[in-house]
């Protein structure tokens, strides 16, 4: 029987978020190789700060990953629908964070917290994330498709190039050392529902910059930026053309 850290890490993952959050940063600990003042969580201690501390090692995490892959896919892509989002290659410490986010009671998630507050092995957390990171990004993920799909990706490219590039990256590939995760390869409809929810006061971990800078959006550029962040792909890590995915 697998420990109870793997089907945490399985459910927490179903809702990895669009936006890492942030917090008071003279509450944060600091953590080895990552610098406090991008460390922006709530209080965080035990097992997640040790996760964070610990290096991961792939190849130790692809079992553990087993029971992740039954709603996230053995590939780590998710589901089109926007129900589970697309894992493979993201940031271990964005994973981290939203275990932690919802173990302590930052991110709402009534289903999940039972499991979360239960996890007690940062090492093999750490292994299980490190896998994760280090999937290909698949090509056939859901992107948005509706008729005027040209103008809104055009639309949402200017929004993104003026308010979400400097933090998410040209390619949407994030910042792992500020827990700002890869939105390339993302589900169109996983997207915009993360969007949504923040500008709406809904996702009570948001960064409170995130929250600012989305607040006066409309659903019509929500779904815009939604189009273009899905359209991002990321060098170096999407799978091949063709290719069965899987570890880049």
């Amino acid at each position: 029987m697998k420990h109870p850290v793997i089907k945490t890490l399985a459910l927490a993952a179903a809702c990895l978020p669009l936006l890492a959050s942030a917090a008071d940063p003279r509450a944060a600990p600091r953590t080895a190789g990552i610098e406090s003042r991008d460390y922006q969580w709530a209080k965080m201690e035990g097992e997640m700060k040790e996760a964070l501390a610990v290096k991961g090692v792939a190849k130790k995490g692809e079992e553990g990953y087993e029971v992740c892959g039954a709603c996230h896919l053995p590939s780590g892509a998710g589901r089109p629908d926007g129900t589970f989002p697309q894992l493979a290659g993201q940031h271990t410490t964005v994973l981290i964070k939203q275990m932690a986010d919802i173990r302590m009671g930052l991110r709402d998630n009534p289903t999940m917290y039972p499991f979360a507050k239960e996890l007690t092995e940062p090492q093999e957390l750490a292994h299980v994330a490190a896998y994760i990171e280090s999937l290909c990004i698949p090509l056939d993920h859901g992107k948005y498709e509706g008729k005027d799909a040209a103008v809104q990706i055009a639309s949402g490219k200017a929004l993104y190039e003026k308010q979400c590039v400097e933090c998410h990256g040209k390619n949407g590939e994030g910042d792992k050392a500020k827990f700002y995760p890869v939105i390339a390869g993302q589900h169109y409809k996983y997207l915009l529902r993360q969007m949504t929810e923040i500008r709406d006061g809904h996702r009570r971990n948001a960064n409170p910059d995130m929250v600012k800078v989305i607040k006066p959006y409309t659903n019509d550029q929500l779904v815009a930026i939604s189009a273009y962040q899905a359209s991002l792909k990321m060098p170096g890590a999407m799978c091949k053309a063709g290719g069965k995915p899987g570890k880049k």
